[in-house]
């Protein structure tokens, strides 16, 4: 049964043939290469024909080849051609079509199979504007560059969808060329890694290399991370530094991003249950590292980022490649290093150099450093940083650096050291004691005359419970003469108070008992006063008590 089949197959397919080259319609071969139609320079590629059945012949024609580029036999089951390149080179570049022969004739053409040479040329730059990370639904325009005044730009995307785009350049006057792609909107799901190369036009399939990969992050809603640096804000040319990204989120990886560039990813640490961090060495600092970082989180494989951290400036001290920040600048104080509180001090920064921009910074100061534009004064550039009013927290030490406007990341050596130090109290604290002290003062005050009005009570209550004259003889309270004497007798003692007081201070202090003070001897104290005497007591009544007049004189 096998080979009965296999007899009528292959007459099947015979017929069809012969069918299809009488009607003329012989079928076009496939054309494809590998690894790829973009192949670096140097390197093998192999360009595959897939014809039909029974063919006798493949061939292999370039556009613009005046003669035959390469003929193979087919290889089983007949129906392909192999056509290998061992080093690919500038020649090897261009438009390419395969046909196949049968014993009736020549198959038409193939579709054209465009093979690209790379890396002729060094690769240009791409970053994202105004950085790589966009929110989801938005837009981002990636930026492709280069010096080597290319004509052409190309984009590509990478991934599952893969496209391309192409731009020419535009030139600027310093010799860079550019374009500027549009890309968006950027949703989260999808792949979004980018490369760019340069070419010019009169050689359209000589590109340069390409460029380094820029991937876009798509950030969400989730709580940003915290992005640190052990080493502080400006770190010295040749000194190892470490990045840190930090959340309290539990993220399963981080990123790196610097000015749209972004760099490699790294799993998160857990150094306890909530919290999550990475670590990124960036090796000996160079030039290359001064500029501005973010870090983003990300759970899983998802393609969503949180949101971006607070960004961290990165200076580098050093000589800059040109040479130009050599110079060290010099930094002085005015009145001098020593400061009481509340006062004013300027730290004077000053360079012979051509200098943008001077920058203070304080040792151990986690902020930024402070930055001033320098002023020219007949040839030298400086800066005033003024510090008003001085308190213990500006005690320390500084140094001031240069830079120039070209690139505001890269400064020079630091200045000598300078130490600045606070002596006594800080001005508010002075502040604070004597509003303390004025507040105390108050309260004694107020409690003073407290107590006073307290006592002056309680000596009205003690008067108002003795009884007066009227209480103690109602019948004299109805003669009208009776009462003018009694008023009488009333401001003489009043007048005498204080002498029958001392008086009776002093018996009171010179006997083991207090003495009754008579009516008589009240009597003759009055008269030797020279005022009138008292009446004498109405007849028939008993003599007043002398208390009650001692009593009287002592109020």
């Amino acid at each position: 049964m096998a080979p009965a089949l296999s007899a009528l197959l292959c007459l099947g397919l015979s017929v069809g043939l012969r069918t299809q080259v009488q009607a003329g319609t012989l079928p076009k071969p496939t054309i494809w290469a590998e690894p790829g139609s973009v192949v670096l320079w140097g390197s093998p590629v192999t360009i595959w024909c897939w014809g039909t059945l029974w063919a006798q012949e493949f061939r292999l024609d370039k556009e613009g080849s005046p003669v035959l580029w390469d003929r193979q036999k087919p290889l089983e089951p007949r129906d392909k051609a192999r056509f290998s390149i061992q080093h690919m080179g500038q020649d090897h570049a261009g438009s390419y079509r395969c046909y196949y022969s049968t014993p009736t004739g020549w198959s038409e053409p193939s579709d054209p199979l465009e093979l690209v040479v790379t890396g002729l040329y060094g690769k240009p730059s791409l970053s994202a504007l105004p950085n790589p990370v966009v929110t989801s639904g938005g837009s981002v325009t990636l930026q492709c560059g280069s010096r080597q005044g290319f004509n052409i730009f190309l984009l590509t995307k990478e991934g599952e969808d893969k496209s391309s785009w192409t731009l020419a350049g535009q030139r600027s006057p310093d010799g860079w060329t550019q374009a500027l792609f549009p890309i968006g909107p950027v949703t989260p799901g999808h792949g979004w890694r980018f490369r760019c190369y340069g070419f010019y036009r009169h050689t359209p399939r000589v590109w340069s290399a390409p460029s380094d990969p820029l991937e876009l992050l798509v950030s969400g809603l989730s709580g940003k991370p915290s992005l640190l640096t052990p080493q502080g804000p400006v770190v010295t040319s040749g000194q190892n530094l470490t990045l840190q990204c930090r959340s309290d989120v539990s993220y399963a990886r981080f990123v790196l991003s610097k000015e749209g560039q972004d760099l490699p990813q790294r799993p998160a640490q857990r150094p306890q249950e909530g919290h999550s961090q990475a670590d990124f060495p960036l090796g000996p600092v160079g030039t290359v590292h001064g500029g501005r970082y973010r870090c983003y989180g990300g759970h899983g494989l998802s393609s969503e980022w949180s949101a971006p951290s607070e960004p961290l400036e990165l200076l580098v001290a050093g000589e800059e490649p040109a040479g130009r920040l050599r110079d060290r600048p010099s930094l002085s104080v005015r009145p001098g290093p020593s400061v009481a509180p509340g006062e004013t001090v300027t730290l004077l920064c000053q360079s012979g150099e051509r200098t943008d921009t001077f920058l203070l910074s304080k040792e151990g100061a986690a902020h930024r450093p402070l930055r001033l534009r320098s002023q020219d004064q007949a040839g030298q550039y400086q800066a005033e940083f003024s510090l008003s009013p001085v308190t213990s927290a500006h005690g320390g030490t500084y140094r001031c650096y240069r830079s120039l406007s070209t690139n505001p990341y890269l400064l020079s050596q630091p200045s000598e050291p300078l130490a600045l130090v606070v002596s006594g109290l800080t001005w508010y604290l002075s502040v604070l004691i004597g509003v303390s002290v004025t507040f105390v003062l108050l309260l004694l005050v107020l409690l003073f005359l407290f107590l006073r009005h307290r006592g002056q009570d309680r000596h009205r209550k003690l008067g108002a419970a003795d009884p007066g004259p009227e209480d103690r003889d109602p019948q004299s309270s109805s003669s009208p003469a009776t009462g003018a004497q009694d008023q009488a007798i009333y401001a003489a003692v009043s007048d005498t108070h204080s002498e029958v007081g001392l008086q009776l201070d002093h018996r009171a202090a010179t006997s083991e008992a207090p003495q009754d003070v008579t009516y008589a001897q009240l009597n003759h104290s009055i008269v030797r006063r020279g005022t009138a005497a008292p009446p004498s007591p109405p007849s028939g009544e008993p003599p007043a008590e002398p208390s009650e007049y001692a009593a009287l004189a002592v109020r």
